[in-house]
């Protein structure tokens, strides 16, 4: 096997990756478009998006890592309006975009056009999560958005097997689709339950710090395997675990958490960053492929389908969004009160990605040529297309609409409050401890965990303080300078200790890991 082409994939997109963060464009369309130049550049190998390594091994992970950074509570505050976007608009645009393309697409048949359907439907986990953080949404449209690209592709992938059957004259039918969908959501739900608990239990209970992470790699293929093996969701397997695990992070120990988020943030980026240049570096692929709808009549079906997916996520978003309040008083009183502003950025915000790709990839040769190389086509357009003008319009529309910033005051205010609360316990923790003669310590050592403690308790109001007139520094950035200056001090002495061999390598790095740690718990002690 030739690895070279996945070193250049995995250096190449992580350098662009890397400059889009010096830039005012958002990573994943920096790297769309790089993709597309470079693909025609001599010499550059061919990248096929191969359905059997991107979803079983691309996916998990990634939907791993955002549900895990998500929020349960958030998640299941916002559970209606999420259900509503990853079920009812799934299906609904499934229907809508393949009725279109089988009344604008002469001789399409209309199971095929539902496969299109399906195929495009579900909005890209990756690509919301990534535009969100970067644009800054108010919370509650974040968490909607991220919840409902955490559940669609369960929907859609359902609904493509469905359509598909249909198309290649397996005789599916509607009662068959709505048993392979609720299967695939009570299933994948309940293997999620299933696992959930033991794999938590696994996590804290092994001591070492590399068998934990080890383990947390492994989680989300083996979610994964165990319920696409069942004929389940996979994808809400994977989601449910993560729920559940990131919701219970805090009971794993302290070293784990440290490496574990070090290790996910590695692993996200790399992947994100391959799989957006992997969508750009497809364009030839598609071309070649497209055989008898080539010419001026393929660019008007992919503008045609396009237009079709923005208009059908209007169409949705804003009756789901209104008409249940409408409906129903309890909503009305439980719900937060949603504004034309909210539903037009989340009617905005559906951006397609890698899983409609490759989805379409995976379009069986049993489908006839033509259908098949014109689905994928108009896949690979409508991803472009979202990505593209969806995504460079999303951030100054945001500005447009003027939503109201997040109120830092606050939040600083609310957090103070509870480390305050959480002082308080830990010091009556620290008496009730010393009061044990089993537990006697000099004072020295005494007054060290006090005044850690009581740093730790005003770290959080020093935030509001004045700032230094000379330096422009709070308090609190003054501390973690100064830390980190005394530590880089100890660092130093203890290279040149190594240089003339005082001590060994061996001594250094349990050195050096220690002053890491304390480097560390000094800069999330100062916020």
């Amino acid at each position: 096997m030739d690895v070279m082409p996945l070193l250049l994939l995995v250096a190449g997109s992580a350098a662009v990756a890397a400059a889009a963060r010096r830039t005012p464009a958002p990573a994943p369309l920096l790297l769309v478009a790089v993709g597309l130049a470079v693909s025609y550049i001599p010499g550059v190998p061919s990248y096929t998006l191969d359905p059997h390594i991107v979803l079983p091994l691309l996916l998990p992970p990634l939907l791993y890592t955002s549900a895990s950074d998500s929020s349960y509570l958030d998640l299941r505050a916002q559970l209606r309006p999420v259900a509503l976007l990853s079920v009812g608009y799934v299906l609904f645009a499934t229907v809508v975009v393949g009725w279109a393309a089988y009344e604008l697409v002469p001789g399409l048949p209309l199971p095929a056009a539902l496969v299109l359907g399906a195929v495009v439907a579900p909005p890209d986990a990756v690509a919301a999560t990534a535009v969100a953080r970067r644009v800054g949404l108010p919370s509650r449209i974040t968490t909607i958005l991220q919840g409902e690209s955490l559940l669609n592709d369960a929907t859609a992938i359902t609904a493509y097997k469905v359509a598909l059957g249909a198309a290649v004259g397996e005789g599916a039918t509607w009662a068959g689709g709505i048993g392979e969908f609720a299967l695939a959501a009570v299933g994948g739900v309940g293997i999620g339950l299933v696992l959930m608990a033991p794999l938590h239990w696994l996590r804290t209970h092994l001591t070492e710090p590399l068998l934990q992470n080890t383990l947390s790699l492994l989680i989300p293929f083996v979610a994964y395997g165990v319920a696409e093996q069942s004929h389940a969701s996979g994808v809400l397997a994977v989601v449910v675990v993560a729920l559940y695990l990131g919701h219970r992070a805090w009971e794993v120990d302290f070293a784990t958490r440290l490496q574990e988020e070090a290790v996910w943030k590695m692993v996200a980026f790399v992947l994100e960053s391959a799989v957006f240049a992997l969508i750009g570096l497809q364009l030839p692929i598609v071309l070649k492929r497209l055989g008898e709808y080539e010419g001026p009549a393929a660019a008007w079906y992919a503008v045609a389908v396009f237009l079709v997916v923005v208009v059908a996520r209007f169409v949705w978003v804003y009756p789901a969004t209104f008409l249940p309040r409408l409906l129903s008083a309890r909503i009305r009183a439980r719900e937060e009160n949603p504004t034309w502003r909210g539903a037009m950025v989340t009617s905005w915000a559906g951006m397609r990605g890698v899983v409609s790709l490759a989805i379409a990839f995976a379009i069986p040769s049993t489908m006839a040529d033509g259908p098949r190389n014109l689905i994928l086509f108009l896949t690979f357009t409508t991803v472009i297309g979202t990505l593209v003008v969806q995504g460079v319009t999303l951030p100054p529309l945001i500005r447009l609409l003027r939503f109201p910033g997040r109120d830092r005051q606050a939040e600083t205010l609310a957090e103070a409050n509870a480390q305050a609360q959480a002082s308080r316990a830990a010091e009556a923790r620290l008496d009730d401890l010393l009061s044990d003669e089993r537990n006697a310590l000099p004072p020295p050592l005494v007054d060290r965990l006090r005044i850690v403690l009581e740093r730790r308790r005003n770290a959080v109001w020093e935030r509001l303080g004045q700032v230094n007139p000379v330096t422009g520094e709070s308090v609190d950035d003054t501390y973690r300078r100064l830390s980190r200056e005394m530590i880089s001090a100890e660092r130093e002495v203890f290279v040149r200790l190594r240089d003339h061999r005082y001590i060994d390598d061996e001594m250094l790095r349990a050195l050096l890991r220690r002053l890491d740690l304390e480097e560390a718990a000094a800069f999330r002690e100062a916020g």
